[in-house]
């Protein structure tokens, strides 16, 4: 699954490297063994941000993508949007959402919703259903984060969170803190891997598109 995660970040045209960041010794071994470039973190690092900022304290670049491991289906154009809209918007975090039609959807717990204002900047983000009563859609949250690196280096250090507790979920840091996030909005939600479920649903998609 990382490989694919990978190889779908080197598609994009504007990002100047890709580097896999892992405690893990046995990651580590397979992402060079595919080609990759890797790094280790501290194994102190107590999410994928803190790991990110960890690389990009040593690394001399203005922006940051920090990309899940988990999202085998993201792609380099996805990824080109992300970087084109923290660059533009002036914001120091961007990440992406797609629209999603099927309500049935909107209770599920491992779906994060997202609502936005006009300009497209984050109002809030949930694991409930969010908004509340909507009849026609609701924008999921895909787990795609770009940061300027000087507001990523200083993100653990934000106090303030106790939304992010209760809802497990690190980007309403920086809302809780008055900072604003500039949502992206891709064509289609990808398949992250919160489940179980998930990976059979991943890898049947990998399959057909393998085998056209």
């Amino acid at each position: 699954m990382v490989q694919w995660v990978y190889e779908g970040a080197r598609e994009s045209k504007l990002l100047a490297r890709v580097i896999i960041a892992t405690d893990d010794e046995r990651i580590l071994a397979a992402a060079r063994a595919f080609g990759a470039e890797a790094a280790m973190t501290s194994a102190e690092c107590a999410s994928g941000t803190d790991r990110a900022a960890e690389i990009a304290a040593g690394l001399p670049c203005d922006f940051v993508i920090n990309i899940q491991g988990d999202e085998p289906l993201i792609r380099g154009d996805m990824l080109d949007r992300l970087v084109l809209g923290l660059e533009e918007s002036g914001a120091p975090m961007a990440s992406l959402m797609a629209r999603v039609e099927r309500l049935d959807l909107l209770a599920d717990p491992h779906i994060v919703k997202v609502v936005t204002d006009a300009a497209g900047e984050a109002l809030y983000f949930s694991r409930a259903a969010l908004p509340h009563g909507c009849s026609d859609y609701f924008y999921q949250h895909i787990g795609i984060y770009g940061y300027r690196r000087e507001f990523l280096l200083g993100y653990k250090n934000l106090p303030g969170r106790r939304l992010e507790r209760a809802e497990k979920l690190e980007q309403l840091r920086a809302l809780e803190n008055g900072r604003r996030i500039r949502m992206i909005e891709i064509p289609r939600p990808t398949l992250s891997v919160d489940t179980p479920a998930d990976i059979i649903k991943v890898e049947r998609f990998l399959t057909r598109r393998l085998h056209g």
